[in-house]
C-alpha cells in the first residue's frame, strides 16, 4: 500500500477520500493518511475530522511525509510539489480504453468512459458520468464537469474548463483557457479564453484570470 495524501478539504477532496476507499475495495492500493490544507488557518489550529479522515497537516508540513502519493483536488491549486509525487485515481467504475493513455494527478470519477487512443494530460479532473470518446486530446489542467459529452478527435487545450452537460462535436478545438458554460453545444472551434454559451454555443466573453 502506498502512503496518499490529498491536498485540501472540499467538497471534491472529501469525495476523492471515499473514491479511495472504492479503490480499495477492489485493490488495496492506498493507505490515505488524510488532508493536507494550505496554511494554519485552513487547518483550523490542528487536526479536524473530515468524514473518516482528518486534517494532518499543512502544505508547509509536507516534509513530514517523504514517502507519501499527493492527491490534487480541482479548486485547490497546484502548489508545484514534485510532480513524481502526484497520484492518478481512476474510479472502479469507469471505463478506461486500454489504449487511453492517462497523465499523472489526475481524477476520474464513477461512471466515466475514456474511450480509444485518447491522451489526458496532466491534472485533469473528470467527473461523474462524462464521455470522452475516442481520439480526443485534453491538454494540462482542465477540468471537466458531469455528464460533459465529447466526440471524437476533439483538442482541449490547457486550463479549459468545461462546464455541466456541455457536448462538444468531433474534429473540433478547444482554445486553452475557455470555459463552457452549462449546456453549451459546441459545433466549431473555441478561440483561446472564450466563455463559451447556448446551442450553438456562441462567445459571451473573454475568460478574464482573476
Amino acid at each position: 500500500m502506498r502512503e496518499l495524501l490529498i491536498l485540501s478539504v472540499g467538497p471534491h477532496a472529501c469525495e476523492m477520500a471515499d473514491l479511495v476507499t472504492q479503490i480499495n475495495a477492489v485493490e488495496p492500493t492506498w493507505d490515505l493518511l488524510g488532508f493536507l490544507v494550505p496554511d494554519t488557518q485552513a487547518a483550523l489550529g490542528g487536526s479536524r475530522p473530515v468524514g473518516a479522515f482528518a486534517v494532518v497537516g499543512t502544505y508547509a508540513d509536507l516534509h513530514q511525509y517523504p514517502q507519501a502519493h499527493l492527491g490534487w483536488a480541482f479548486g485547490c491549486g497546484f502548489p508545484g510539489f514534485p510532480a513524481e509525487r502526484v497520484a492518478t485515481l481512476v474510479a472502479p467504475s469507469a471505463f478506461v480504453a486500454s489504449t487511453a493513455t492517462i497523465g499523472r494527478g489526475c481524477v476520474i470519477y464513477p461512471n466515466c468512459f475514456i474511450g480509444h487512443n485518447t491522451r489526458l494530460g496532466d491534472r485533469v479532473f473528470v467527473l461523474a458520468g462524462s464521455v470522452i470518446n475516442h481520439d480526443v486530446v485534453i491538454e494540462e489542467d482542465v477540468t471537466i464537469a458531469t455528464h460533459v459529452a465529447i466526440a471524437g478527435s476533439v483538442h482541449v487545450e490547457a486550463g479549459c474548463y468545461l462546464g455541466q452537460s456541455s457536448t462538444v462535436r468531433q474534429l473540433q478545438r478547444i482554445g486553452a483557457g475557455s470555459l463552457l458554460g452549462m449546456g453549451a453545444v459546441v459545433v466549431a472551434d473555441v478561440p483561446a479564453h472564450a466563455v463559451m454559451v447556448g446551442n450553438p454555443a456562441r462567445q459571451l466573453r473573454q475568460n478574464t484570470p482573476r
